[in-house]
């Protein structure tokens, strides 16, 4: 869809790139179409320039070429093309105070899953990062990224996808949770547990050393980067279907991967029983 993608060029919004792609102009990669525009000679040589431009931050893997000029809820444009460079990202902390601190990350690229724990390997993190170009989160720009920087004392210098914009510009608002839901997904054994009760589950492992709710909370944090691949593609397929590409450019969705933790219900039960 990004090399579809016309809106990021000074001057054209989505109405112009409507017609752009109605005069069958249908991608920036094909300079010589631009001349059937019914654009100005300027115009369309200043398209060209930009779209040279565009081409040449593609194959050098630069998506903060993009990002940058794309509104939030058009992120979704960049995946396709940079799908091999993302990184689902979540962390779960103490609270939401500046002095709270992280108590787990997880992070999935498609292909694996990578956990990262306080008091276990949570420095580790920042040299993972490092393999990757785009982080696509739930609410990420607001809140994990910012506090991620904050704790690590570091810039994270990737491009973002965060699905809040794009999911609330379909229409599905309020938390992941609540988006995951109106799309269909079900968490089970997860059902019901949420960010203040990640806080529980870490008390719990930290005060009785309770593997178990190490474990539950785990379980948690790591479906949420499962779940985000699963509302990535949905987003998109959403967001592609009232576009000329909606019959050669949508993305099917994978199996979705094993957990490699499960959520201990004696545990949850009882925290519940205790707290709420």
């Amino acid at each position: 869809m990004l090399i579809n993608t016309f809106i990021h060029i000074p001057g054209i919004g989505p109405v112009t790139e409507k017609k752009i792609w109605q005069a069958n102009v249908l991608t920036w990669k094909d300079y010589n179409c631009f001349s059937y525009l019914n654009l100005s000679d300027a115009k369309i040589e200043e398209i060209k320039g930009f779209a040279k431009k565009s081409n040449q931050n593609l194959e050098n893997n630069h998506p903060g070429f993009f990002e940058s000029r794309l509104p939030s809820n058009q992120h979704f444009r960049l995946f396709p093309e940079f799908r091999h460079s993302c990184a689902y990202l979540d962390i779960e902390t103490t609270g939401l105070e500046t002095s709270s601190q992280i108590t787990t990350i997880a992070l999935y690229n498609g292909k694996d899953i990578k956990y990262f724990v306080q008091g276990k390997n949570l420095g580790a993190f920042l040299d993972e990062i490092k393999n990757y170009k785009i982080l696509i989160t739930y609410n990420g720009r607001s809140f994990d990224i910012p506090f991620i920087e904050e704790y690590f004392n570091v810039k994270l210098p990737h491009a973002q996808i965060d699905l809040r914009y794009i999911l609330q510009h379909l229409g599905f608002k309020g938390g992941l949770k609540k988006c995951e839901k109106a799309l269909g997904m079900d968490r089970e054994d997860l059902d019901g547990v949420d960010g203040y009760f990640a806080i529980l589950l870490w008390n719990e492992y930290q005060l009785n050393n309770n593997d178990k709710a190490l474990e539950t909370l785990l379980a948690y944090n790591i479906e949420d980067v499962i779940n985000l691949e699963t509302l990535m593609i949905k987003s998109y397929n959403l967001n592609i279907q009232n576009t000329p590409f909606f019959n050669t450019h949508t993305i099917e969705e994978p199996p979705k991967p094993k957990n490699p933790f499960k959520a201990d219900l004696k545990t949850i039960q009882r925290l519940k029983h205790k707290y709420y």
